[in-house]
């Protein structure tokens, strides 16, 4: 990448100059957002929803500031290099939709998202819905209301969809949710019907969360997980949080299935792998930042189902799992199947197999996208979420933790993030393809520990780019093809049909 500040307009080095002092206050909220969720004592959160309330104004003011103002006009028309016009688009992008909302209602939806986090949390754990209610009814209208100053001529759902993914449309997002459904039911009925019978080493045991976490840590230092820049804790949702040269993950423990937090971390790792490996020369400009989240869930999508799940990595790790756990009698094979047995009737998305999977997303986006419309009440989400679960999953929560409480996104606001899970998950596919196609003895590296090889062309297709590219454009530079779901479909039902003799 060349020096794009070199002989650049005055005008550019302005905006870049403002734009730095907005990443780093980024910064500032994501690590105090991190504490909320991880080390902040229970008493704390009046004063950090003010605090993150106040970042949050502070952050639209150096964004929608008179020198971005004045220096994307003066750019507008300015002869750029490539890496120039990709930092002006992108700043350009947020500061219009930034611009178009009052500072006021950006305080008041970041104070009711921090408040509404620790009322989800206490719902959660009392399975008690109508504790977080009345906070998800305020952050439906305030998203509205957020969408609508941005543009009120347009479905506001595909108003809130372009905050996490700009560049592939609602439409996109609707045609590969409508081909999952419609192809991943009947592979998902084949295998219900499959007389296979998949191994379950863990099955009736009871395993030491700490012996959990020390798996979890092996299993990160053989990925190569950079801890001088990088921390492994629970909380109650896993997440990801950081920057080239900070990225944070969590991860959770159930006694019941050690695998749930063994891929939950995979998964985390994954992001944050993404994050460490963006420019570091670039941060604090878009060069700098992931490109949005269908390539950042395509990251953590890919290491946790295409190597996570995969036999050549249980090759490798089945001696250290069985030394975590000396009662687990199992082979590599054994702990293969284990990884990839598919449960319909599974719950929880964050420990949904591969296949089941879409369906939570599809659920969620259905659910979403009627709250946003107004064709939904919040007081029925519960119902509404039991009865799609009953029909895309033919299992029936008996409790809202284990129903439309389980998921943490929209105790933050955050409408239109879903659908990124299935995207994402499709592009990993189109870009493993390719990764095993361009090196030589993918498989046999992994097996034998080696995750170089993987990393570094991952590296180089994605992570260096930063947003240089938009999505479609990214996918085309990586893969050589457009953005398309074949790879996926290819895979699982090869796969699977392994599986389950199909």
């Amino acid at each position: 990448m060349t020096d794009h500040r070199a002989d650049a307009p005055e005008a550019y080095r302005e905006l870049l100059d403002q734009y730095e002092r907005v990443t780093a206050l980024g910064g500032v909220q994501g690590t105090l957002s991190w504490d909320q969720q991880v080390m902040m004592p229970e008493g704390g959160n009046p004063a950090r929803s003010k605090q993150l309330s106040v970042a949050s104004g502070l952050s639209h003011d150096l964004l929608t500031d008179d020198v971005v103002t004045d220096s994307l006009a003066v750019l507008d028309d300015a002869a750029l290099t490539d890496e120039q016009a990709a930092v002006v688009r992108e700043i350009e992008r947020q500061y219009v939709r930034a611009e178009r909302v009052p500072r006021d209602l950006v305080e008041e939806i970041s104070q009711t998202s921090s408040e509404a986090l620790q009322a989800w949390e206490e719902a959660r754990e009392n399975d008690d819905f109508e504790t977080f209610a009345p906070y998800l009814d305020e952050l439906v209208d305030l998203k509205r209301e957020y969408a609508a100053h941005i543009d009120d001529q347009r479905d506001p759902y595909a108003v809130l969809f372009e905050e996490y993914e700009p560049y592939l449309d609602l439409e996109t997002a609707e045609r590969v949710l409508d081909r999952l459904r419609e192809e991943l039911v009947p592979l998902i009925d084949a295998v219900q019907a499959s007389d296979a019978d998949l191994a379950a080493p863990f099955a009736g045991g009871t395993y030491d969360p700490e012996a959990q976490e020390a798996f979890s840590r092996d299993v990160l230092d053989a990925l190569g997980y950079d801890w001088d820049r990088g921390r492994l804790d629970t909380s109650t949702h896993p997440f990801t949080v950081g920057n080239q040269f900070d990225s944070r993950i969590t991860t959770r423990f159930s006694e019941d299935e050690p695998l749930d937090s063994m891929m939950s971390t995979v998964h985390e790792f994954g992001h944050a792998r993404y994050n460490l490996g963006l420019p570091r020369e670039e941060y604090g400009t878009p060069l700098g930042e992931a490109r949005d989240l269908t390539v950042h869930e395509s990251q953590s999508r890919l290491w946790e189902n295409h190597v996570g799940r995969s036999a050549a990595f249980w090759e490798h790790f089945a001696g250290d799992l069985r030394g975590q756990f000396p009662t687990v009698d199992a082979t590599p094979r054994d702990l293969y199947e284990a990884a990839n047995r598919v449960y319909p009737d599974n719950l929880i998305r964050v420990e949904a197999d591969e296949l089941t999977y879409h369906m939570h997303i599809v659920l969620r986006f259905e659910i979403e996208r009627a709250l946003i419309s107004g064709d939904l009440d919040v007081a029925d989400v519960p119902e509404a979420w039991n009865d799609k679960m009953a029909e895309y999953l033919g299992v029936r929560p008996d409790t809202d933790s284990e129903g439309c409480l389980q998921n943490i996104h929209w105790s933050h606001g955050n409408f239109g993030y879903f659908p990124t899970y299935s995207l994402g998950s499709v592009l990993a596919a189109q870009l493993y393809a390719h990764a095993e196609a361009d090196i030589d003895g993918l498989d046999a590296a992994i097996s034998g520990g080696d995750f170089d090889p993987l990393a570094d062309w991952l590296g180089e297709r994605v992570h260096r780019h930063g947003r240089r590219y938009t999505t479609p454009d990214l996918i085309e530079e990586a893969t050589g093809e457009p953005y398309t779901a074949d790879h996926f479909l290819d895979y699982v039902n090869a796969k699977f049909g392994d599986l389950y003799d199909l």
